[in-house]
């Protein structure tokens, strides 16, 4: 017992165990167990301070704290209720067509806008809006199903574009620097985007129709026809300067995290911005942003620790990897990424498994490139909320129950590995015979 306590393993895996089935069980508030986790890994030096609490210095955390400070501006001012009209008087005929193109928005705004979190902050909003404007009321089941749609169509659907993904510039990284492999926004969209983006959206479509239904109503009054306030004038003018900013980020090298973060200072400043300091405590959730500092903060300390590398080593070993059985290993390399997407969240897999491409494109004889592609799939689904920080803000600001975000996330993923996963192997070989 004595040695198993001087493992200098041990406790890194007890204290991210813990935390790990708290988030999933959510026996306590998401941002109550991210503080216990800092907290206890501090007391019990796991990692260093600047390891532990790195998600608070990350570009995700701050498009989540900017994107809150945007979306209440863009609700005050009215603009959210203007486009929310514009849409609704052309997709609200039906539930399932209300669905498909709160999905469709937020796998068509992916092209354009490379971050998640700025995608979230723009269209939860408008959705908020055009759901108020067709019935769909605040805590319905059918709300849940469009906040979730903006959730679950902004991640699972922009891992298909390159540029679009966090997990995807991570993997890009590593595959660069590990491999001297750099890869190419065509051929990456051709490869994944038939199953991963186009059928899987449609899956995502029927599960949302069906698990969570809806009756909108179309609107009796006709859509705003009052000029434009100087508000909505200015606020329009700013998001249309953000979202160039965004488009542009190759061109003049900054972030969308810190366009952001300038955008929300705007917003704040006294008779220049667009909300008070009491709009601002009101509309921020302060607890959902320490919830992702502390997603991304355990995936640091997994990495520092060393938990992640002998997680990755003893998965190589017990999983069925075989030359001779290529759709096994095909399986059982997707579910590797699967299992370390609960102990390393979406974006961190890429990190650790890209590191590991070499030894299993070894073990299976794939080509070293199609075993990093193969990742896409498991990191791509998540089977708890907890394991995609976008899903996880969609479902805050949308204030979706956990088991809501579960059941979904289940549903996709079983769907995704029956009928998706053998689909997605055989679109691998038809592209690698061409």
């Amino acid at each position: 017992m004595s040695e198993l306590l001087a493992h200098p393993l041990f406790w890194p895996t007890l204290v991210i165990t813990v935390t790990l089935i708290l988030w999933a069980t959510s026996a306590l508030p998401e941002f109550l167990t991210a503080l216990l986790f800092f907290a206890v890994a501090m007391m019990g030096h796991i990692v260093p301070a600047q390891t532990l609490f790195s998600g608070f210095a990350s570009s995700a955390f701050w498009l989540v704290f900017s994107g809150f400070v945007l979306g209440v501006a863009i609700r005050k001012t009215g603009l959210a209720d203007r486009a929310a009209a514009v849409i609704s008087a052309r997709l609200t005929g039906s539930w399932w067509q209300l669905v498909a193109s709160v999905v469709l928005l937020s796998y068509a705004l992916a092209f354009v806008m490379p971050s998640n979190m700025g995608r979230i902050a723009l269209l939860m909003p408008v959705v908020g809006a055009m759901a108020k404007r067709v019935g769909i009321m605040e805590g319905s089941r059918g709300w849940f199903g469009l906040a979730l749609a903006v959730g679950f169509g902004t991640f699972q659907l922009s891992a298909t574009i390159l540029p679009a993904n966090v997990p995807n510039l991570v993997m890009s990284g590593a595959t660069e620097g590990a491999y001297g492999i750099h890869l190419n926004y065509l051929p990456y969209l051709l490869l994944h985007t038939p199953v991963l983006g186009i059928l899987k959206g449609i899956v995502l479509i029927a599960l949302i129709s069906w698990l969570f239904p809806g009756t909108p109503q179309l609107p009796r009054e006709s859509m705003q026809s009052e000029p434009f306030s100087m508000a909505e004038k200015r606020l329009a003018m700013l998001l249309a300067i953000v979202l160039g900013l965004w488009v542009s980020e190759s061109w003049h090298g900054i972030g969308p995290a810190w366009v952001g973060l300038a955008a929300a200072c705007v917003t704040l400043l006294p008779r220049v911005g667009f909300i008070n300091g009491e709009e601002f405590a009101k509309g921020v959730n302060i607890r959902t942003c320490i919830y992702v500092a502390g997603i991304l903060g355990l995936a640091a300390a997994v990495t520092q620790s060393g938990l992640g590398d002998a997680v990755g080593a003893w998965l190589m070993e017990v999983m069925p990897l075989d030359p001779e059985r290529p759709f096994t290993s095909f399986a059982a390399l997707t579910g590797i990424t699967t299992a370390l997407n609960f102990i390393m969240t979406a974006n961190g897999v890429p990190a650790l498994y890209t590191t590991l491409a070499q030894s299993f494109s070894g073990a299976t004889g794939f080509p070293l490139l199609s075993v990093i592609m193969i990742q896409v799939l498991g990191y791509s689904t998540p089977l708890l909320p907890y394991q995609a920080s976008p899903i996880v803000v969609a479902m805050a600001l949308g204030r979706v129950p956990a088991r809501q975000g579960i059941k979904l996330c289940l549903a996709l993923a079983l769907v995704t590995f029956l009928v998706l996963l053998p689909l997605n192997y055989g679109w691998f070989l038809v592209l690698h015979q061409l």
